[in-house]
């Protein structure tokens, strides 16, 4: 792999020599994934003729108080969904009568406990009023808005497994769309299913000049304060993309992400800037997540290091890397992808939406 990410400002450093490249390239194809934020709020159309495949009126009526609760907050359709998710989770959007062993005392749409924080037993069996509590409860989440949306709910629920909620994800983008007024789209990670890390080569400006065919100037620099076509490039790209940002003024920028005021920088600089910012890393590939290399790991270079991102993940424990400036040239400052071994890279540096699971 070449010097990577060398970040706009920065000394200009001549290119070290090519690192040869450990893993076959494997390209590959596949459906376009969301990629831009939804709607604040969504209104709710149902009648006695509403019809949702899976779904009894009774079901289709609480999910329905429970999106007309969220506007009547003013809640955004990602917490809208959010709620219809956990109400999933935990009731199958059914007003229970009864708890579980892990809470005898729970009861209705969210299962609320007779611990004084849900109010009383009528309060727990209305479904607007224990909707409500519940959103007002994620709105109190530090941050709940960029938590991978069964992270969101468990903060709120504190149940024992945080991925409890996430194969309910799907349903509930379903029926929030299916109940709606259809005035919002899902375009992006804000409310597409977890995990999307983008279209293959969508990088806005891929045909901009890198800084080897121009030097490092303003025409060599891109709107996310990087040089074009590098690494470091693509993965904020990516970053932004999955913060439900594609279009000026991006969420993050290089001169923007850390809180202390200190560049973002090259590759090398990425991992303590996550930390910085408070952001999880670790050591497992997650969709979408930031692919670390130290200096000389995995074959990147001894100065630089690389960063990339997870496009997929394996059934086998490898995943799909994808990046820019990951091969040599002439094919240098361009989109790559290829498998990789998890124990390859130095660390995976997460969103928020992509924390680890202990």
């Amino acid at each position: 792999m070449k010097p990577k990410g060398l970040l706009a400002g920065a000394a200009v450093l001549v290119p070290a020599v090519l690192c040869g490249l450990i893993l076959p390239i494997v390209l590959l194809l596949g459906p376009p994934s969301a990629t831009a934020g939804c709607g604040p709020t969504v209104s709710v159309v149902i009648d006695g003729d509403t019809r949702v495949d899976g779904y009894t009126g009774e079901q289709l009526r609480n999910a329905a108080a429970i999106m007309n609760t969220g506007k009547t907050l003013n809640l955004p359709a990602r917490g809208q969904m959010i709620s219809v998710m956990v109400s999933l989770g935990e009731s199958g959007l059914r007003v229970l009568d009864h708890g579980d062993g892990a809470g005898p005392d729970s009861r209705g749409l969210f299962q609320q406990r007779d611990n004084g924080a849900w109010g009383s037993y009528a309060d727990r069996m209305d479904p607007t009023t224990s909707a409500t509590n519940f959103i007002k409860a994620l709105r109190a989440v530090p941050g709940w808005e960029l938590l991978e949306p069964t992270m969101a709910g468990n903060k709120v629920q504190r149940n024992a497994d945080p991925y409890h909620y996430q194969k309910y994800w799907p349903e509930a983008v379903k029926l929030v769309q299916a109940l709606s007024d259809g005035k919002f789209s899902l375009e992006g990670s804000d409310c597409a299913i977890p995990g999307g890390s983008g279209a293959g080569d969508d990088l806005p400006w891929k045909s901009a000049p890198s800084w080897l065919q121009v030097g490092a100037n303003a025409s060599s620099t891109s709107p996310l304060g990087m040089y074009n076509r590098e690494c470091t490039d693509f993965a904020l790209w990516r970053v932004n993309q999955q913060l439900g940002s594609t279009g000026a003024p991006f969420k993050v920028h290089n001169s923007t992400f850390r809180p202390d005021g200190i560049n973002l920088g090259s590759a090398l600089t990425w991992k303590s800037g996550w930390h910085a910012k408070g952001w999880p890393t670790g050591n497992t590939p997650r969709a979408g997540a930031i692919v670390w290399y130290a200096p000389g790991a995995g074959g990147a270079d001894p100065t630089f290091g690389h960063v990339a991102v997870v496009k997929a993940v394996n059934a086998d424990g490898t995943y799909v890397e994808e990046g820019y400036n990951g091969n040599p040239a002439p094919a240098d400052h361009s989109y790559y992808t290829r498998t990789v071994s998890s124990n390859v890279p130095s660390a995976f540096l997460y969103l928020p939406t992509q924390e680890e699971k202990k």
